[in-house]
């Protein structure tokens, strides 16, 4: 992951263009994605797809000495997204109001962006910025083309057993940032290439790489009438490349599957800050808005915008490290790994069932058999019908992963049965005569 982060560092991308292609074709090498290209001008919902804008240079010399004092070859931060075409020649007062820098961070470039107003302007780190000659001339050059293009994303579609969907979405849109952009597409990639590798799939698998907000955009107004009658869960993936901290934001009212297999697997694996979806930031607004409703979460690292680095150059490879994204990786591991284990047990016999005739209760009484067993009778007490497996192992206080070892035993001994979600019994509270 952390190669492939590196690999896709230098290159210059926004919600459309020339870079995004490249992006893709990199992680083509990995996993089979499919390459889909939407029209600018093509009506999204309440959006239109924009013009498609690509860069072959930019900077700023100072004429009074020559020098590039703004490069951007040197770092793709230095432009402002989208920035249109410009060739002149400016005194400082002109340059200056299309100056971006960060008088608190003095050794990051910001990261600025103009989708949808045309101007053009330049981000620079603030030491740089106080160097510059008040006096001189500056020649700006802008080699930018916007242009009828399009917008490109990536699909994969992974079939399982049943055409129900499992939706993993990430963005590819940002330059040069590890966390904020690059940590994210990194271990979707391989959270795909592992569903791959695992050939008994209850579930389909359904990944997208997209731009942020347009992108997801313009994917729903595409398969919104697919994804609702398919997705029964998922994740939108970013910023999961730090060791800082873990983080959780829920589906608009938090009460999604997705929420539930989240929720556990962090509550049994790792510390983490839960938010709430007021805090949202991502493509989570999208999937989750009124009348798309998809039951999507996201589990993070360091949350964006609450690391001191985000949107600035100092978003580095000293910030995600291998071991962030691995700590990652295996959460979302987790995730799936629950998605397709869930179940309904529903006990077959009345009456607390004798499990040593089926040779499930120990013959020696030990301190972790005694445990096992207590885990198992207690798995057993909930097992009416009404709980899946998540709502069992939440009740009585273990993590679902640890009921493997009984689970089989008790199903091929016909202690329960396995019944589908669709099958669970609604719960009847008791009636209490007052």
């Amino acid at each position: 992951m952390i190669t492939l982060c590196k690999e896709l560092f230098p290159i210059l991308r926004s919600i459309t263009g020339n870079g995004v292609r490249e992006s893709l074709g990199i992680i083509q090498k990995i996993i089979p994605l499919q390459i889909r290209e939407v029209p600018s001008g093509t009506q999204v919902f309440d959006w239109t797809v924009p013009k498609e804008w690509n860069v072959k240079d930019a900077y700023v010399i100072d004429l009074n000495t020559g020098e590039k004092i703004i490069d951007f070859k040197k770092s793709n931060l230095h432009l402002i997204g989208y920035a249109i075409p410009t060739d002149k020649i400016v005194d400082f007062e002109e340059l200056n109001e299309h100056l971006f820098t960060l008088e608190n961070q003095p050794d990051g470039i910001p990261y600025i962006t103009s989708y949808y107003k045309e101007r053009w302007g330049f981000c620079i780190d603030y030491n740089s910025y106080k160097k510059i000659n008040r006096t001189s001339k500056f020649k700006v050059l802008i080699d930018s083309e916007l242009k009828d293009g399009s917008l490109t994303f990536g699909e994969l579609l992974i079939p399982g057993a049943s055409e129900k969907e499992i939706f993993i979405s990430t963005y590819i849109c940002h330059p040069s940032m590890v966390n904020n952009e690059l940590s994210g597409p990194a271990v979707a990639t391989f959270l795909a290439k592992w569903i791959l590798e695992n050939k008994e799939r209850k579930y389909s698998y359904r990944f997208v790489f997209i731009p942020e907000t347009i992108g997801s955009i313009t994917y729903l107004s595409l398969h919104l009438d697919d994804l609702k009658s398919k997705v029964i869960g998922g994740y939108n993936i970013s910023c999961v490349g730090d060791e800082r901290n873990y983080s959780y934001i829920p589906s608009r009212y938090g009460n999604t599957l997705s929420d539930k297999i989240a929720l556990h697997v962090l509550d049994n694996s790792v510390k983490y800050r839960k938010y709430t979806f007021l805090d949202r930031g991502s493509d989570e607004r999208q999937y989750c808005a009124p009348g798309v409703d998809l039951p999507i979460c996201s589990i993070l690292r360091t949350k964006f915008g609450d690391y001191p680095e985000y949107h600035t150059s100092l978003d580095n490879f000293d910030v995600v490290t291998e071991e962030g994204l691995r700590g990652s990786l295996e959460i979302y591991k987790k995730c799936i790994r629950l998605f397709e284990m869930n179940f309904v047990p529903k006990v077959k016999v009345l009456g607390e069932p004798q499990l040593g005739k089926r040779g499930l209760y120990p013959t020696m009484s030990t301190k972790s058999s005694g445990a096992m067993v207590r885990d198992m009778m207690n798995f057993i007490a909930y097992a009416d019908g009404t709980n899946d497996l998540i709502d069992i192992c939440n009740i009585i206080g273990i993590p679902t992963w640890e009921t493997e070892d009984f689970l089989q035993k008790l199903v091929e001994n016909g202690i329960f049965e396995v019944l589908s979600m669709s099958e669970r019994t609604p719960r009847e509270e008791p009636h209490i005569m007052l």
